[in-house]
């Protein structure tokens, strides 16, 4: 937030009748108030983000390990571009593929729409579609998990 802009709102709280101002701007929050003496008091405060290291247990570390292993197994279809995520061709038609569904290389999993083109997002790997990222009509980064694949 810009300082003169700060300043200019103390100044007009002090010349106000406003006990007490607040104001957030993303992460930055800050509260303006003053008591019956006229004395304004401005408060900034912004959340802190503590990192904390911590050291794992070997025990605790195999289980990763072996969590690890299972998930290579899957494969993530991630979005080509940033859009619309549909998982019809049409709101009145039925979805491409479920949860279960057995997919081949080539097989349109889903449309993401982008700038009114609709492009049908394809399988690249053979497999079972295991989990289903998004929900249907909601927008898509690029590069964002859409589907997970249990490779045969």
């Amino acid at each position: 937030m810009d300082i003169n802009l700060l300043k200019r709102l103390v100044k007009v709280v002090e010349q106000s009748n406003i006990t007490e101002f607040s104001v957030q701007e993303g992460d930055l929050k800050i509260k303006i108030s003053k008591n019956s003496k006229q004395s304004v008091n401005t408060v900034i405060s912004q959340p802190i983000n503590p990192v904390v290291q911590t050291a794992e247990p070997v025990a605790a570390q195999e289980p990763k390990a072996k969590e690890e292993e299972v998930n290579t197994n899957y494969h993530e279809i991630r979005s080509p571009i940033v859009g619309t995520f549909y998982r019809a061709p049409a709101p009145d038609a039925d979805t491409y593929v479920q949860v279960g569904d057995i997919v081949s290389v080539g097989s349109v999993l889903c449309i993401v729409e982008a700038m009114k083109l609709m492009n049908e997002i394809e399988s690249d790997a053979d497999g079972k579609i295991v989990k289903i990222l998004v929900e249907n009509a909601t927008p898509v980064e690029y590069n964002q998990p859409l589907f997970l694949i249990e490779k045969t």
